[in-house]
């Protein structure tokens, strides 16, 4: 014998939905059968004259909330909170989240309450005839609005006072309870900046930026927004890893000033959460634009600071290698060594996992790069090639190849074997980077083949044939860059 479907199923809502809607009835129609019927809430029976699913109201709702200044980032989970309310289990919708369902429902805010609803809402905030003709409040006027003190009205006095105060005190705790982000879509952010910091290792430098741009941006207006402390410490957390984003993408790409913008935001964002992994990733991509910008100093100074908190993962080892970085292009050796020391160390004593990876992370392969790099500026050519060569390999073996470690490692090979004498080798080691479509040839990679380039020019045999001719397609391989290609108008920023 077939089981009888349950009271309320989909199968029940979907039949008597296309009665009625074959019957000429409306929405509002069906939505009150709905309640009738099933005994739904209004926000749970709108959804389902709709025939959608919780996510599926939460998709729409955020696609009707995007660009908005008061952002919202629904998910399943949240939507069924907010038409579970005013019960235990349930999580109370503010008003201007009531006018964005009632416009991504096609009906009146008052059709998605009822008394029981109305009961519970704050003394002080939507009454039952706003609520019957509400619509979409002025968000300047009304943002972040939360119930007048006590000073603002008459002063009751005796029984009346503490019944007065009580009421004061359970309005503001209404007012603070709604949230614009469920966990699940906090979740989801946490994993969207994960894939963009990984996906940049290996995928065209300008697309992630404008796809971290926008998942910043969005973060940003929900952060304008009202959320749990937590919630709020977390999409500070998220915020600042995507600024820490742009700031190191904005370097490879050759606007350094913008870059410095994006990681001071990222530092502030690191703050506002307390988070010890976050600012230490953002002192590394400080000191990382330092360097690159001749802050020789500053970016000792960031490294240092970077290191001093306590972060899981590898950036301790990725601050040493930059501080070395650092004090190879000033030309202190013994202070270049103990940096590489203080970066084997940190790597020896690793505890946890990389938090965002990716760029975030400090392979063995890219430490041996930098190590090589810096004993290259020291003159030590011999066991910086061995470095550079070991570099290769492990880089190679990477599940995400990261083409612009890989292409300064091969510089530094070339480098080596200039450095020894034997410049012949160099554009057998260069084939890969020389195959790099322009999009691909980042600022800092670049440089570092000027600086190739520039050696070249004075060893012996730089005059003959060989020589002239590698060094003239060096050169012209550095006119069509990323860089070059991305040239803004006067005035213009990278932000």
């Amino acid at each position: 014998m077939a089981q009888r479907p349950k009271t309320g199923s989909k199968s029940e809502r979907d039949s008597l939905r296309h009665e009625m809607l074959s019957g000429g009835f409306t929405l509002a129609d069906i939505a009150s059968e709905m309640r009738a019927r099933f005994g739904f809430r209004p926000r749970e029976a709108w959804r389902h004259t709709l025939g959608w699913s919780t996510q599926q109201a939460a998709d729409r709702i955020n696609e009707v909330a995007t660009g908005r200044r008061d952002a919202v980032a629904a998910d399943a989970s949240l939507v069924g909170k907010w038409e579970k309310w005013p019960s235990a289990a349930g999580r109370r919708p503010g008003e201007k989240l009531l006018s964005l369902m009632a416009e991504t429902y096609g009906c009146s805010v008052g059709q998605l309450l009822d008394l029981e609803d109305h009961r519970a809402m704050p003394a002080r905030s939507m009454r039952p005839s706003q609520a019957l003709t509400a619509e979409v409040s002025d968000p300047v006027s009304t943002h972040a609005q939360h119930p007048a003190p006590a000073a603002a009205l008459n002063s009751p006095t005796g029984s009346e006072a503490v019944r007065r105060a009580a009421e004061e005190s359970a309005a503001w705790a209404a007012w603070a309870d709604p949230t614009n982000i469920g966990d699940i879509a906090l979740e989801q952010l946490h994993a969207d900046v994960r894939r963009l910091a990984d996906e940049y290792l290996g995928g065209d430098a300008v697309s992630v930026f404008v796809r971290t741009r926008s998942l910043r941006d969005s973060v940003f207006r929900l952060l304008e927004g009202h959320q749990s402390p937590r919630q709020s410490a977390e999409l500070y957390v998220v915020a600042g890893y995507a600024c820490a984003l742009l700031a190191w993408m904005s370097s490879d790409l050759g606007h350094l000033a913008d870059a410095d913008t994006h990681g001071r935001t990222a530092w502030l964002c690191g703050e506002k959460a307390g988070h010890q992994g976050l600012l230490a990733w953002t002192a590394s991509t400080r000191s990382k634009i330092a360097i690159w910008d001749g802050r020789l100093r500053d970016a000792v100074n960031h490294a240092r600071r970077g290191a001093s908190y306590a972060a899981e993962g590898t950036v301790g080892a990725l601050l040493a290698c930059q501080e070395a970085d650092a004090w190879s292009k000033i030309g202190a050796a013994a202070e270049t060594e103990d940096a590489l020391h203080r970066a084997e160390s940190a790597r020896s004593t690793v505890t946890g996992q990389d938090e965002i990876g990716g760029l975030f992370a400090c392979s063995l392969g890219r430490q041996e790069q930098y190590h090589a790099s810096a004993h290259l500026r020291t003159g030590k050519y011999e066991p910086a090639l061995a470095e550079a060569d070991s570099a290769q390999a492990h880089l190679q073996t990477q599940p995400q190849r990261a083409y612009g470690t890989e292409a300064q490692t091969a510089i530094s090979q070339a480098i080596g074997h200039v450095g020894l004498g034997h410049p012949e080798a160099v554009m057998e080691v260069l084939v890969s980077v020389l195959q790099l479509r322009p999009e691909q040839r980042l600022d800092t990679v670049v440089s570092r083949m000027r600086e190739l380039t520039a050696m070249m020019r004075h060893v012996p045999g730089s005059r003959g044939a060989e020589s002239v001719r590698a060094r003239a397609e060096l050169t012209d391989w550095c006119q069509d860059s990323a860089p070059s290609r991305l040239a803004l108008p006067s005035g213009s920023t990278f932000s």
